[in-house]
């Protein structure tokens, strides 16, 4: 299996209901380095999986989406935690959107799966793998 990987970052604001949470359940920002991975069993016909200028700028534009927005108050977040495994998932499936709509380019049509891991700290990530 082959896998490239571009990196971008967000900035969101965004709390939490429960106990578990702590002092998090207050409104706060977070900033998350954001790695996707995409992954293909063969290489095209250049040696590429994908494209990376074409993947860092999708990934740039679906970060763009959530960065410097209040989560709490998007729709789409609507009675869950926007916790950094719910996030992570939610950038993989507009990604895996765009792959599916071409914006990759017709030889990431090839892809079998994305990973999206968001990188709290230095010392804390989490990630979502969805195929595609």
């Amino acid at each position: 299996m082959y896998s490239v990987t571009v990196r971008d970052h967000m900035m969101i604001a965004h709390s939490f209901r429960g106990a578990v949470f702590g002092p998090a359940a207050r409104l706060h920002g977070a900033t998350y380095v954001v790695d996707a991975t995409f992954r293909g069993a063969d290489l095209d016909a250049d040696g590429l999986v994908v494209d990376i200028g074409r993947a860092a700028d999708e990934l740039r534009a679906v970060c763009g989406l959530f960065h410097l927005r209040n989560l709490d108050e998007e729709p789409e977040f609507a009675g869950q935690n926007t916790s950094t495994e719910v996030l992570a998932r939610a950038v993989a499936d507009r990604l895996a959107d765009r792959v599916a709509a071409g914006a990759l380019g017709e030889g990431a049509r090839r892809l079998v799966g994305i990973v999206v891991t968001l990188h709290e700290s230095h010392v804390a990530w989490a990630s979502y793998e969805r195929p595609l």
